[in-house]
């Protein structure tokens, strides 16, 4: 049986139980909430004995400390007029509006307890046996592939997602949909907080580009956002450097609380 001391840590604080066996990316995600909740006990924003988290899931009040933890340290400033215009400029097509795609998907759930590495498996070798289809057979393929292997309920139709428009899809999958060209299956799984995609578009339908003025708080949010994820990625390697954490790949951590 495991000993503590060999489980994954953060400063002493197992991320697992010795029958437990988490994912590198579920740990990972772990020890950044575990070094965002004993930071928030270092500034008094948290009881010394709030209990450790359960399977990575911590107590209300740490959950609520992190957040005010976070709005203290993490400061984003507007972007100015002329850094709006440039992103705006670089980047018009997502804020095109009306942009429509015909898309039909294979999903591979991710659940509590699944193993990460069987199902990513499952979905690349699903993703590259439908890429080498010939275009005679590729819409059977796809049907199929989804029909057997879709955790979703468009799989008794062939995966069909019918006419989609951004707002209809999950922000990870929107992006991974709109402001391109490409027909066709993508080159790439999409990850989401429901599973692995593997995503053809059949159509596209192109939107409209407001003019900058139309859209200048969009972009604003936009940039806002960036900045926030950037700053709290230097903030989780602050933490990361000054921390004793043991069992744990950290060099491919992401920042935690906005996926």
């Amino acid at each position: 049986m495991t000993t503590p001391t060999d489980l994954p840590s953060v400063n002493g604080v197992p991320l697992a139980r010795d029958d437990e066996s988490p994912a590198p990316e579920a740990l990972r995600q772990r020890a950044c909430t575990e070094l965002l909740r004993q930071a928030a006990m270092r500034a008094g924003l948290l009881d010394a004995d709030d209990p450790a988290p359960v399977e990575g899931a911590t107590s209300e009040a740490a959950a609520r400390s992190i957040e005010a933890l976070l709005d203290r340290e993490i400061v984003v400033p507007d972007p100015s007029e002329e850094a709006c215009r440039r992103h705006h400029a670089a980047n018009s097509k997502h804020f095109a509006s009306g942009e429509r795609v015909h898309a039909r998907h294979v999903l591979f759930a991710v659940t509590p307890g699944v193993d990460i590495a069987l199902v990513r498996m499952r979905a690349e070798d699903c993703l590259f046996d439908l890429r080498c289809q010939d275009a005679a057979r590729a819409t059977e393929a796809f049907a199929a592939m989804a029909a057997e292997f879709s955790n979703c309920p468009s799989g008794a139709h062939g995966g069909d997602l019918g006419w989609l428009t951004a707002n209809d899809c999950a922000p990870e999958f929107a992006r991974a949909l709109f402001g391109g060209q490409a027909i066709g299956v993508l080159p790439h799984l999409v990850a989401t907080r429901f599973g692995l995609h593997v995503i053809e578009v059949l159509a596209r339908e192109g939107g409209e580009q407001p003019p900058f003025e139309a859209v200048h708080a969009a972009v604003a949010q936009a940039l806002r956002q960036q900045s926030y994820v950037t700053a709290l990625r230097q903030y989780l390697g602050l933490l990361t450097g000054a921390a004793r954490i043991e069992g744990i790949d950290m060099d491919a951590a992401t920042a935690p609380l906005v996926q």
